[in-house]
């Protein structure tokens, strides 16, 4: 779903101005332990597949809500890698539409599905080498992406 009626009702009020966003976002690994990337239409950066959470949604409940919707698979959260935000977490919508995200990455394993964009949202998926991550939309730390990290080290920023 493109934005919920939740946002759309909020952007009415304030237009393109900054918007807060509480979100969630996935790292999934297929069996080669490359990472899923998406690409959105009309945009030259990727991002994993992620969304905001909507009021009174959990996050785990968005996160499985999200991937589905952006990728076709069905995945269940295994850990949290982190939590960030701040400024360097704010970005600009090809519409002219402001976010700052604070967002929970989790890491999370593929219970079933088949790849494909179920809302239209996604143009292009790629698994990635945690080696050669493609240029982010979104400046999330590379720690999290390292699957040999410290185990018991939850990255927060």
């Amino acid at each position: 779903m493109p934005m919920s009626e939740y946002y759309q009702e909020i952007r009415g009020k304030v237009g393109s101005e900054l918007l807060m966003m509480p979100s969630v976002a996935a790292v999934i690994r297929n069996k080669e332990d490359e990472i899923l990337f998406i690409r959105k239409p009309e945009e030259s950066l990727w991002g994993l597949p992620a969304g905001a959470i909507e009021p009174g949604e959990r996050p785990g409940r968005t996160l499985r809500r999200e991937v589905y919707e952006e990728t076709g698979l069905m995945v269940h959260p295994t850990s949290i890698l982190g939590v960030f935000g701040g400024g360097k977490y704010r970005y600009e919508y090809n519409n002219g539409d402001q976010v700052e995200y604070t967002v929970i990455v989790f890491e999370c394993s593929i219970i079933r599905g088949t790849l494909r964009a179920m809302d239209g949202e996604v143009e292009e998926f790629k698994f990635f080498k945690e080696s050669e991550l493609p240029e982010m939309a979104i400046p999330y730390p590379v720690e999290i992406f390292k699957k040999e990290r410290e185990v018991a080290k939850t990255i927060f920023e």
